[in-house]
C-alpha cells in the first residue's frame, strides 16, 4: 500500500513548455543503459537533442509527464506515425539544430561524433519489420520514480493517446543490455519483432489497445 500523503504522490499531466528543461535533465540522467549519462558526451545535451526534444517540438501533444508537486520525475512521449516523424525530424529538426550539430563530413571516431551521425540519419528508424507497428514512444522515470507503477501508468496513457489518435500498434525500441528495462515492457505485453542485425537495440510492440 503507498503510504505518501496524497498530495506529494506523483501525477500524470500533459507536458508544458516550462517542463522542458526537466525532461532534458531526466533524459540525460538515464540515457546511459538506464544510467546516469551525465559528462559521457561533450554535452549534457547531445542525447536529449536526439531522444527527447524532436518529441517535445514536433508533437508536444503526445507528451506527458510524471509530477510530484511542482517536480518532474519522468515522461513518455512518441509519434503515432514514424515515417511522419522521421520526414518532420529531417525537415524541421535538423536545420533547427545545425549551428549546434554540422552535417559530418568524415565517418564517425568519436562517441559523440556516432550520435550526431544517428542525429543526421533519422531513417534509420524506418524499418521494413516495424511497418505493422507505426507509433512509437520514449518512456523514462528518475530512479526514485522506479518500481511504484508509475512507469505502467505513463505507458497505458500513452497507448492511450495513441489509440485515439488512430494508431493501431506501437513499438519500442531498447538497448539490448538493458535487462530491467525488457523485464517492465514484458509484464506490459510487449513481444518481439525480430528485425536482422538490430545492433544494440532490440525490439517489441503491442497493440495499442487490448
Amino acid at each position: 500500500m503507498d503510504s505518501t500523503p496524497l498530495g506529494q504522490r506523483p501525477v500524470i499531466r500533459r507536458y508544458r513548455d516550462e517542463d522542458h528543461d526537466a525532461v532534458y535533465d531526466i533524459c540525460v540522467r538515464t540515457a546511459d543503459a538506464g544510467g546516469d549519462a551525465r559528462g559521457k558526451y561533450a554535452s549534457d545535451d547531445l542525447m536529449p537533442d536526439l531522444f527527447a526534444g524532436p518529441y517535445l517540438h514536433l508533437e508536444p501533444e503526445l507528451a506527458f509527464v510524471l509530477a510530484q508537486g511542482e517536480r518532474v520525475v519522468g515522461y513518455v512521449i512518441g509519434t503515432v506515425d514514424t515515417p511522419a516523424f522521421v520526414r518532420a525530424y529531417r525537415e524541421q529538426w535538423i536545420p533547427r539544430l545545425a549551428h549546434r550539430y554540422p552535417a559530418p563530413t568524415r565517418p564517425p571516431r568519436t562517441p559523440d561524433e556516432e550520435m550526431i551521425a544517428q542525429h543526421h540519419r533519422p531513417e534509420r528508424m524506418l524499418l521494413p519489420q516495424l511497418a505493422d507497428h507505426p507509433a512509437h514512444l520514449h518512456i523514462d522515470l528518475l530512479p526514485e520514480a522506479q518500481g511504484a507503477g508509475h512507469g505502467r501508468r505513463l505507458v497505458e496513457t500513452f497507448l492511450a493517446a495513441a489509440a485515439q489518435a488512430g494508431a493501431a500498434a506501437l513499438h519500442v525500441g531498447m538497448v539490448t543490455a538493458n535487462v530491467r528495462a525488457r523485464g517492465f515492457y514484458d509484464r506490459l505485453g510487449f513481444q518481439e519483432i525480430p528485425v536482422p542485425d538490430p545492433g544494440p537495440i532490440t525490439y517489441l510492440g503491442r497493440p495499442t489497445s487490448g
